[in-house]
This record gives structure tokens, sequence and C-alpha cells, in this order.
């Protein structure tokens, strides 16, 4: 009986190991910033495979086409063969003719650092693994394995999710994961500490000291706990541990990107150069998706479409209410102060408040447009000033009136995303957002749950914030002794001239005036700019409500028109006690219990 259970084992485990697909990478000349790659695929059936280079990647919502960066490919079978290689589309290669097996190579260029690329310099390999290997959808459930083959020279070594299974080899049970599984190759300096039983991992790559990682890694721990603060527990993590693979050198791109058991985190800011408290905030954002995005998920994003872009309208509240607890996990962590976040609460505010898209998309259809906008590109002009709200934004803003209403009925956020957590994260059933609003009826009843989304999702109505931020001892206000032109403008020192650099805002000043991007102001009623003047300074010189003469060029034709300044709509945020108003003892315990802060 034993020895026949071995011979079992010994069969499952060869059979196993037929099904499983090898890629090695290598850096021979990193210095170009290429990569090549080399992959097996075994125990094949079919006369034709498909190997493709994916078209979009985990936790980026547009198309980005990698096959652009690939060259040099060849594929043979298992005696070194050639086979025959079919292009039918830009993104596909069709192999026919092999013995069962196949093997390819290619070459990748690859030379931006962020959550989305793979950059492959001297410096690191920094990888994304849809923007460097292929893959063949008819083998996605097989299990993968990847030797990084490292330069030693270099003192590189691996941190990835992947699992280790010898050396600098790894596993990935599935395509998906493979796919979800950011990888840096570097010479980083790594902290660890433990919570609930698992391992948290910064693998950091800077050209800094390792006090200045001692340091930081203090307040990524401050975060780590602020956060699980909020749902109680971490998850789960699939092998223990949990990692940030931070690159902050001058050779990344400024990004951050979620993953189930990982987080890329990239800027071109040192820790000894602003990064210290300048990169802390991608941290929060990004470690939240650990629970909010990666297992509270919406089913839009389910499954993920390696081949096209998913269209979620959820993002608002995936996107969006991370983007809220993002600055709200800094203050309770005590990185910044309750001032620094509620006077930092004002650029989103505005940015939502007085925007002119919601006559024309809802929170859910602006959470649409993400395969438009999400790093996304384009060569013709748009109209997003008019026609967009970043769903990061407006999710936000969303999020703390949700925060700040349900606590005016003894309830708050926390415990919601607690309770979602629950439903939809601990149990990974993906949510529909007729799940999210039964989520809120269920939490703080129907009349509320429904009138929240009713009011605020379905439609574009936004609520009166004041009375909920004046229980708190903060006062919003609108200062109105500022002159409002409605388009970004820049005077030139040399010609003393303004150029409007983007599309006029619906409703302006400005855009009633007939003035449009592109336009050179040559002056307002005949006053010349200054070389040195920024042009919100030499509004100031104008009286508000009274018409001016504005003297301009379009496409080098002289002309003129007519412009009422009026007052700036923005509000501003601020304590109570910084505008000698003295907030009362409950209005201070209402902010403690928001803030978590003394």
């Amino acid at each position: 009986m034993k020895f026949t259970f071995s011979l079992v084992s010994l069969f499952f485990c060869f059979l196993l190991s037929a099904q499983t697909n090898s890629y090695t990478i290598s850096f021979e000349n990193a210095v170009h910033h290429e990569a090549v790659i080399d992959a097996t695929f075994p125990d094949l059936k079919s006369e034709t495979v498909a190997f493709r280079m994916s078209r979009s990647s985990p936790g980026r919502y547009a198309l980005h086409e990698f096959a652009k960066n690939v060259y040099g490919f060849k594929a043979t079978d298992s005696k070194g063969n050639a086979l025959k290689v079919i292009r039918p589309n830009p993104y596909e290669w069709l192999v026919s003719g092999h013995d069962g097996t196949i093997k390819i190579e290619y070459i990748l260029f690859a030379n931006r650092g962020g959550g989305t690329y793979s950059q492959v310099d001297e410096t690191h390999a920094h990888l994304n693994i849809p923007a460097t290997f292929m893959f063949a959808p008819a083998l996605s459930n097989r299990k993968i394995e990847i030797t990084f083959d490292v330069r030693e020279d270099l003192d590189w070594k691996v941190a990835t999710q992947l699992p280790l299974v010898s050396g600098t080899t790894y596993s990935a049970p599935n395509l998906y994961y493979f796919m979800d599984s950011p990888t840096e190759i570097s010479n980083y300096m790594l902290r660890s500490f433990q919570v609930d039983g698992k391992t948290i991992n910064l693998a950091l790559h800077h050209n800094g000291t390792e006090e200045e990682v001692d340091t930081y890694f203090e307040k990524v721990k401050k975060v780590v706990l602020a956060e699980k603060e909020v749902y109680g527990k971490l998850p789960n993590y699939d092998y223990g541990s949990y990692t940030f693979l931070a690159c902050y050198i001058p050779n990344a791109s400024g990004d951050g990107m979620e993953h189930r058991n990982s987080t890329i985190v990239t800027s071109t800011r040192s820790l000894a150069n602003g990064g210290m408290d300048g990169n802390i905030g991608t941290i929060s954002h990004e470690y939240f998706h650990s629970w909010n995005v990666e297992r509270i998920r919406p089913k839009s994003l389910e499954p993920f479409d390696f081949e096209a872009a998913n269209m979620s309208g959820e993002l608002w509240f995936a996107e969006g209410f991370t983007s809220y607890y993002t600055g709200l996990i800094l203050c309770r962590a005590g990185l910044i102060t309750p001032k620094e976040y509620v006077e930092g609460l004002a650029g989103t505010f505005n940015y939502v408040w007085n925007s002119p898209a919601r006559q024309f998309f809802n929170v859910i259809e602006m959470s649409y447009q993400a395969p438009f906008v999400d790093a996304a590109t384009s060569v013709d002009p748009v109209n997003r000033e008019n026609t967009f709200i970043s769903y990061y934004s407006y999710g936000s803003v969303l999020g703390l009136a949700l925060d700040l209403s349900l606590r005016e009925k003894g309830l708050n956020l926390d415990d919601f995303m607690k309770s979602v957590w629950v439903k939809y994260g601990k149990t990974e059933i993906p949510y529909t957002l007729e799940n999210l609003q039964a989520a809120l009826v269920e939490f703080a009843g129907k009349s509320f749950g429904d009138g929240f989304f009713n009011n605020y999702v379905y439609q574009s109505n936004m609520p009166n914030y004041a009375p909920w931020l004046n229980a708190a001892g903060v006062l919003l206000e609108q200062p109105k002794n500022e002159p409002y032109f409605g388009a970004y403008t820049v005077v030139n020192a040399e010609t003393t001239e303004a150029s409007i650099l983007r599309n006029t805002k619906m409703g302006s000043p400005a855009y009633k005036a007939g003035l449009d991007n592109g336009d050179i102001i040559l002056n307002i009623n005949d006053i010349p700019f200054e070389a040195d003047q920024k042009f919100d300074d030499y509004l100031k010189q104008f009286e508000m409500g009274t018409p001016l003469k504005v003297n301009f060029t379009r496409f080098g034709i002289p002309k003129t028109t007519t412009l009422v300044l009026e007052p700036n709509p923005d509000y501003s945020f601020s304590l109570m006690e910084d505008k000698e108003q003295k907030p009362s003892k409950k209005m201070l315990q209402h902010r403690k219990e928001w803030l978590k802060v003394e």
C-alpha cells in the first residue's frame, strides 16, 4: 500500500511538472534597457498555440499595448527546430508545427520604472509582469515557474510576492497570480515587522542610507497599524506576507500600483530630498487597497481581462474612498497634523464642487471614463476640464460626506467599511453597485442609504458639508476676496504676454468672454504685464463686477473682448481655533473620534 501510494505521488508530481510553463529572464544588455526572455511550454495538445502580450495590467484601467516593446521573437520545438509563426494582429503570435513542446525567445525593451511598465538598466530590473512576459491564454490555469537571472556583478537580489522555489526561481499557481506579481530586482534594502502573525516587508531601492530607511520604515509601520484599525485585522495574505516594492531613484517615474500581496511605489524624490514626507501618502493609499479593491472587489473587474479594458462604475468607491482614507490615515498615524489634514481637504473639495462636469456625468459615469484617463494616451485635444472629474477625487469627497453624515447619526465610515469587508472582502465575493447600496441601507437604515445613493451617486448633487464640519469644529468658508478668471494662464517673462494653456472652464468669466485655450492675452484695460508677474497677481488690480477690455491674439490675429471678473468660488477649510473661534468640548470630542487624535 505504501509502495503504491509512492508511485501515485511520483506520477502526480511528474504530471504537474509536465504541465508547468517555465520562464527565464536575463539582463546582459541592461545598459541599453533590454531583457531577454526564454519560455518553455510543454505537453501541448493543440496544433496551434497562441501567444500574446497583455494589453492591460492589474490596477490600471486603460490599454497600454505592451507588445510594442517586443522584438526578436523566435519559436522552436524541443529539439531546436524553427516553428511556423503567424501574426494575426499586433498583440499575438500563432505558433504551429511543434512536437508537443514550444520554446519561445524574445527581447524586451523596458525603460519606465513605475507601476505599469518595466524598466531595465544597470540600477535595477523593475518588472511589471504583464509588460514583460508573453502568455498563452489557453494555458492560463497552468502553474508557472520563473527564474530571474540576476546580475551578480551589480549585487542584485529579488523582491516579489511570488513564492520562492529555490535560488532565484519563483513560482505562481496560475497565470492570473503571475500577472499580478510585480518584481523588483536590485540592491535594495529590506525591513520587516510582524502584525497578526503576518510579515510586512519594505524592499526599498534608493540611493540613500540605511538610517534613512530605518526612519522611513517607522512611518510605514504607523500607516499599516492605523489602517488595520479601520478593518480590525489584516487580510490573510496568500503566502503570509505583504511587500512594499519601493523605488525612490532619479530614473523612476512617480506612481503607485496595488497588487494582491504587494504594491509598487515609485518616485523621483529621494528620502533626503522631500520623499520622507512626500512619498508616504502613496504608501497610505496603496496599502488601503490591500482591503478595498484587492479583496473588497467590484464584480466589474472580475475576471480581469488582459486583452481589453475592464470598465467599472464602482471606482468612485474602490479608488475614491481609498483616496479619502489616504490623508485621514496619515493624520491618525500622527504623520500630519489635524490642521494640515483639514486645510488639505480644500484642493480636492474645490476641484469637485466647482467642476462643470457634474452636469454631464454622475460619479458612476465618471468611473466609466477610466479607460480614457488612467494613464491612457491620445493625441487629439479633449475637454476634460469641463467634462471629467477624477473618480479618485469625486469618490474622496463623497467618502468625506458619508463619514461626516454617518457620524451625525452616531455611526461612522470605519464601521461601514468593516461591514463591507466582512460581507464581501473576507469572503472575496465580488460586489455590485446594488450590493453597496443594500449594504449601506442595512448599516444605516433605508432612508439614509437610499437617500445617499439617490442624491449623490445616481445623481450629481452635492451635500451641505458646512454643518457636518462645524460639528467637528471645522469651518467651511467661501472668502470671495480673490478675482476669478477661469483658465490656467501664465505670463511669459520674455514677451510680457499671458498665454491661456488649458480649456477655459464653462460658466467662468473667461469662458463667457469667449476666450479659449491657446489665446494670448496682450493686456487688460491697456495695462501691460510685468515680466516677473503672476497672472493671478495681475488680476488683483481690477475691480470685480466691472466690465474690462481684454486685448488678445488668436492664431496671430488681434482681437478684443469684454470680461467681467467674479469672486473666486473656492472654499477654505480651517480649524475653528485657528480663526479665533472656540470650539465646544462636544465639537472637540467629535473631531477626536473622527481623526483619532488628541
